[in-house]
Parts: C-alpha cells; sequence; structure tokens
C-alpha cells in the first residue's frame, strides 16, 4: 500500500492526491511541534463534539449555593459568580469556538481566493480596483474594523462572524494574486486557452487549485488571531451573548473576581491561549511542509 502512495508515476488523478496527502502526512509527523498542535485541535474538535458527555454539569445551569468555588474534585476549575461549573462552560464553549473559525474561514478564504485570482488573472484596471478596495480593508486594524461592522450589524455571535469575515479575506486576496501572477502567463496556461476555456474555467479549474496551498496555510496561521478578535468581540458584549459560554465573555465576567477568585476569568484565558498555541504550531509545520521555501525562510 506504502509503495502504491509513493509511486513517482501515478495512474490516477485519486494515487496522486493519495499520495500527496501520505507524504504531507510523515512530514507533519516529523516535526514535534505540528503534532503538538494537531493535538491540541483535535482535543478541541472532541470536546466541541463529546460535550454532552464530557462535562459533568449543564453550561448554563445555576447553583447559587455553590457560587465562586474553587477548583475542587467536584468542580475541576471551579464555579463562577452564578454557581456554574466552568470546566463544563469552556467545553462546551470549544463549540462556539469551532463554529466561529469553521464560519470564518469557509466564508473568508474563498472570497479571498476568487478576487485575487480573478485580480491577478486579468491584471489592469481589473486588478486596480480589486487591489485598492483590499488595501482600504488591510489599513484598518482588524479588531477595529469588526468592532464598526458589529456596531452596524448588532451583537450576536452571527454577526461576529459576519464582521470578522469581512475583515479577514484581504490577505488571502493578496496571497492568490501573488500566486497567480507567477503562473499566469505559465504554458500550461496558455495550452489551456488555446483548447478553448474561458477565463473563468481557467480561474476555477487551474489557478484556484495552485493557489490552495498558500492559503492553507494562511488560513491556520490566522485561527489564533480570529479566536482573539472573537474573544474580543465577545469580552467587550458584542459576540455570543449570555447565558452562551463564550470564552471571551467568561472572561469579561471574571474580571470582576480576578484578585480574589482568578478561576473565574484564567480558566477560559488558558483555553484561548492554549487553542490558539495548537493553530500557531499547526500552521507552522504546514508551512514547511506545502511551502518549504518559505519554511527554510523563516
Amino acid at each position: 500500500m506504502i509503495a502504491w502512495l509513493l509511486d513517482d508515476s501515478p495512474t490516477s488523478r485519486l494515487q496522486a492526491t493519495l499520495g500527496r496527502s501520505y507524504r504531507v502526512f510523515t512530514a507533519l509527523m516529523r516535526n514535534p511541534l505540528a503534532v503538538v498542535g494537531a493535538v491540541i485541535i483535535l482535543v478541541l474538535i472532541a470536546m466541541a463534539v463529546f460535550a454532552p458527555w464530557i462535562a459533568p454539569y449543564s453550561p448554563v445551569g445555576q447553583d447559587l449555593a455553590n457560587r465562586l468555588m474553587p477548583p475542587s474534585a467536584d468542580h475541576l476549575m471551579g464555579t463562577d459568580e452564578l454557581g456554574r461549573d466552568i470546566f463544563s462552560r469552556v467545553v462546551y464553549g470549544a463549540r462556539i469556538t469551532l463554529l466561529i473559525v469553521t464560519m470564518v474561514a469557509v466564508i473568508a478564504a474563498p472570497i479571498g481566493l476568487i478576487v485575487g485570482a480573478v485580480s491577478g488573472y486579468f491584471g489592469g484596471w481589473t486588478d486596480r480596483i480589486l487591489m485598492g478596495l483590499t488595501d482600504i480593508f488591510l489599513s484598518m486594524p482588524k479588531l477595529i474594523l469588526a468592532l464598526a461592522f458589529v456596531a452596524a450589524l448588532g451583537p450576536g455571535i452571527e454577526n461576529a462572524i459576519i464582521a470578522i469575515a469581512i475583515t479577514a479575506w484581504p490577505v488571502y486576496a493578496r496571497i492568490a494574486r501573488a500566486e497567480t501572477i507567477t503562473f499566469r502567463d505559465a504554458e500550461f496556461i496558455a495550452a489551456v486557452r488555446l483548447q478553448g476555456a474561458s477565463p473563468a474555467r481557467v480561474i476555477l479549474r487551474h489557478v484556484l487549485p495552485l493557489c490552495a496551498s498558500s492559503t492553507i496555510v494562511r488560513v491556520t496561521l490566522d485561527m489564533a488571531g480570529i479566536i482573539l478578535t472573537a474573544a474580543g468581540l465577545g469580552f467587550l458584549g458584542l459576540g455570543a451573548q449570555p447565558p452562551l459560554p463564550e470564552w471571551g465573555a467568561m472572561i469579561s465576567r471574571g474580571r470582576t473576581f480576578i484578585l480574589d477568585q482568578w478561576w473565574v476569568a484564567t480558566m477560559p484565558g488558558f483555553a484561548i491561549i492554549l487553542v490558539s498555541l495548537g493553530f500557531c504550531f499547526l500552521g507552522d509545520g504546514l508551512r514547511d511542509v506545502l511551502d518549504p521555501k518559505q519554511g527554510d525562510k523563516s
């Protein structure tokens, strides 16, 4: 099986795809930090999927008799000001975090890819207009821009996702444009044009797949920033609304007790740091594997 995957002359597209995936996987396994990052992300996914079985208590159930209890055998991370189990809320908060990063990636990455590929492929006035619009978004801090959009759309997790996605796509557009410019005049693109392929077909079937690797790396590296932005919006009360166990909102409620009941704000803060590090470690590993030249420079 391994010999079939590593064959230098694959006989089908499936064999070529599986062989490349196997090489990427084995290369990642040789990077300890990438393995640590992958494990952290897998734990995050497992927490989100199996939250009802992992969490010992309801994430919204109140128990005022046990409010602000320190970490113990009954409450691994203590309880908050309403007696809610913090560990259960952190576990269920993994669902919200995973939803936000997934939806932002699904919305922002395709938009950036298409805008960048169209801009780089056509050039001229198309390039100037699209990249001018991209530069406008890039010139403003992401969090400030996200705050402006959420203020206009209103608080809520759906609006927070839209706001973060609107601020995230310009980076992917820049990457896709740079990649497209390097091979838009290549012989294989010219051959496809000679066969009568339309510009839309060339972009969708040939240009975008070639930009996918660098975009995947960038998306993975950006996940940490997306998590922090979402937590910042939640901290300011503009993201997920109570009683949803969003990590940023949990920190916001716990800051009142930070001196005496430190665990209320510290535990969700640790979760944000750990998950962010996981995405950074995995992103660095993917960059080394999918873009060896960039990995050598770093």
